[in-house]
């Protein structure tokens, strides 16, 4: 199969020397023909001095041509795509290839062999250029990470991830410039020209942990999900301070000097990028979950909104220049929970599928583009520079993980083991958005913009290759554990729940407002304030146990769908589809039931069969009763009891039962 694979790639590759105008062009009696390019749907026959111009029947009659400067840019981008899905397939289909070599590795080597074959035929390289990245590329694979998100476990470990996202960063970025700088120094002669500004700049690309590249990876080797959500969510956020470094650094290189007050506008443009990016995406997750409330009529365009709103989310932020990445994030993140409320089954499983595949393609793009551009060059390779930025890479990510974990031990119930924080260190990959930053630079300001790109593409092809390949045996050999593969029963998630009511009532008994008070009150307020007005119809009224029933119907709607069959499930609760056959059973011999009444029963069963906890008076040393009103306030709590039950028996005693019958 491997040697099947390598004899279909020369192939797949034929239609990229016509696409780089190395086909002939059709030749008649010997002697090649030139025609005049024409519009696409120009009659081959027509001739420039019109049909009764002397020359009409000059020549005969062309039954086939070659018009491929027409369709160009569309046949590359399709050749593209398709070399990219191929590729991916038959990594897959090769028996336990998948499980040795990483899938970013193989596509970087194969975009290595096609830039190789283009530079041998003569022609321009493609490279990844950084509109096609930033874009293109890269939102299908942010958007895919936000919109399904694990929140749950996500905001448990926010305060970790933002310590490692900010802090580890800014100490990644200052540690390895400063000393950067100082072998610079030392080496003289060639790196004499590079200054203490330029290294920081440098060191602010380089030191960026990658999201494409740490999906690539870490979804391969399912590490546990405590694991897997602070490394990938460290690689979302220092987005934002990747880019505010970037720029920083770039102004003051260009300007030559800083001071106080540049220092003070650099720190409060972090706030404005991170805070305005998520602002952004907050206000296009509402709108799309706003519109989504009116496309019951339409089900058609139901995925549209999702992408068009998350797109805009992402553009809005650019224009900015603000933090596109924290705008896609926090625009799936706050538009999902009502989207998926308002949406059909169908167009769930559209936006989930068509998420996942165009995802899957950009990602396969940009690890091919990286190895071509690679090959594009230019390069100015200093080994002193190159050997000490991966030296550095290293050790400032190993110096920071564990210092940031030992003080985050002290304040964290679950530690992070020593075990967990080797493969947070070792799992630091950069990728693709430090090289498009690094070809970003200018040459006239930065005249060792080609070393410093050399450096980076070395830097991603060590982390990606060394780093990427043997993370799964250090993963098994220090016998890290691994993400459950069997999903959560009702009766666990029921029991999750149950805690976490149980943990926030701790917290309202204590006093101490912590992460399970916050939460509580943020569902309170989705669910008297967003919920109204974002989701349609009664959806938004209804219970908490009944909305969870729904979601684990569509869960397994989606079940039934994948595996093609019905026979392989065994639902522990019956379908709408079930209930609804027995209750038209029911139908035929029972009397019906006036649609006041009904609503009438409804509010009373609402009303008693689910009780979420409500505010209660809380605890206090002045308003405790005196020993000689204690008899009395006993007396008077029982009496207002036994009213409020009486109340209750004479209000059920009054529904009769001829109304069920």
């Amino acid at each position: 199969q491997l040697l099947g694979f390598f004899l279909l790639l020369p192939w797949l590759l034929l239609p990229l020397k016509c696409s780089m105008g190395l086909c002939r062009l059709p030749v008649y009696d010997g002697v090649t023909q030139t025609e005049i390019p024409r519009a696409p749907h120009t009659p081959r026959h027509a001739h420039p001095e019109g049909p009764g111009g002397p020359h009409t029947h000059s020549r005969a009659f062309p039954v086939l041509t070659f018009q491929f400067e027409t369709v160009r840019r569309p046949f590359e981008i399709s050749l593209w795509i398709l070399l990219a899905s191929l590729l991916k397939l038959g990594f897959h289909v090769i028996p336990h290839f998948s499980s040795v070599v990483p899938e970013s590795c193989v596509l970087i080597v194969v975009g290595l062999l096609v830039g190789a074959l283009i530079k041998l035929l003569g022609e321009t390289l493609p490279v990844l250029d950084t509109q096609l990245f930033f874009l293109v590329l890269l939102p299908p694979i942010i958007l895919d990470a936000g919109y399904f998100l694990p929140i749950r476990s996500f905001s448990e470990n926010m305060g970790t991830i933002l310590v490692f996202a900010v802090m580890g960063t800014v100490w990644n970025s200052f540690f390895m410039g400063v000393v950067l700088y100082g072998v610079c120094v030392v080496e003289g002669s060639e790196l004499a020209g590079v200054g203490l500004l330029a290294c920081l700049l440098f060191s602010s690309i380089a030191s960026a942990v990658d999201p494409v590249a740490v999906l690539a990876v870490f979804e391969e080797i399912h590490i546990h999900e405590l694991l897997h959500i602070l490394v990938f969510g460290e690689s979302l956020l220092n987005d934002a301070v990747t880019v505010v470094l970037y720029h920083l650094f770039e102004e003051f290189a260009t300007l030559g000097e800083v001071t106080v007050i540049d220092v003070f506008l650099g720190v409060l443009c972090f706030f404005v990028v991170a805070l305005g990016g998520i602002l952004v995406g907050t206000v296009f997750g509402l709108l799309a979950a706003f519109t989504s409330r009116f496309t019951s009529h339409t089900r058609v365009i139901e995925p549209l909104f999702v992408f068009l709103y998350s797109y805009m989310a992402y553009l809005s932020a650019e224009v900015f220049h603000l933090s596109g990445i924290m705008a896609l994030i926090a625009c799936g993140v706050v538009m999902r929970p009502y989207v998926e409320a308002n949406i059909s089954h169908k167009s769930y499983t559209t936006i989930k599928y068509f998420l996942k595949m165009w995802s899957s393609v950009s990602e396969t793009l940009i690890f091919i583009f990286l190895g071509a551009s690679t090959v594009a060059g230019p390069h100015a390779w200093n080994w002193t520079f190159v050997i000490a930025t991966i030296i550095l890479c290293l050790v400032s990510r190993v110096f920071g993980v564990v210092g940031l974990t030992y003080i985050l031990n002290k304040f964290r119930m679950v530690k992070i083991t020593g075990k967990d924080q080797f493969i947070l260190a070792y799992g630091g990959l950069r990728g693709a958005i430090a090289f498009s930053l690094a070809f970003l630079l200018s040459s006239k300001h930065f005249p060792m913009k080609n070393m410093f790109l050399t450096a980076i593409i070395t830097v991603v092809f060590f982390t990606v290759f060394v780093q990427g390949m043997t993370i799964r045996p250090l993963v098994d050999l220090l016998a890290v554990k691994k993400k459950k593969q069997t999903k959560f029963t009702i009766n666990e998630e029921i029991h999750t729940e149950f805690l976490q009511h149980v943990l926030g009532g701790i917290e309202a008994v204590c006093g101490h407002y912590g992460h399970h008070h916050w939460r509580d009150k943020l569902d309170r307020f989705n669910k008297d304030y967003l919920k109204r007005w974002l989701i349609a119809g009664a959806r938004s009224q209804e219970p908490q146990l009944i909305s969870f029933y729904n979601k684990l119907e569509l869960q397994q709607a989606l079940r039934v769908a994948e595996r093609g069959s019905e026979a392989r499930l065994t639902p522990a609760l019956p379908s709408a589809a079930s209930l609804l056959a027995a209750s038209q059973k029911r139908s035929r011999t029972m009397t019906k039931i006036s649609k006041e009444r009904e609503e009438e029963i409804r509010k009373i069963l609402r009303g008693n069969l689910q009780k979420t906890r409500q505010r209660l008076r809380s605890y206090s040393r002045h308003k405790l009763v005196l020993e000689g009103e204690e008899d009395s306030w006993t007396e008077a709590k029982l009496w207002r009891q036994k009213v409020e039950i009486g109340r209750r028996v004479s209000l059920r005693i009054n529904i009769s039962i001829e109304d069920y019958i």
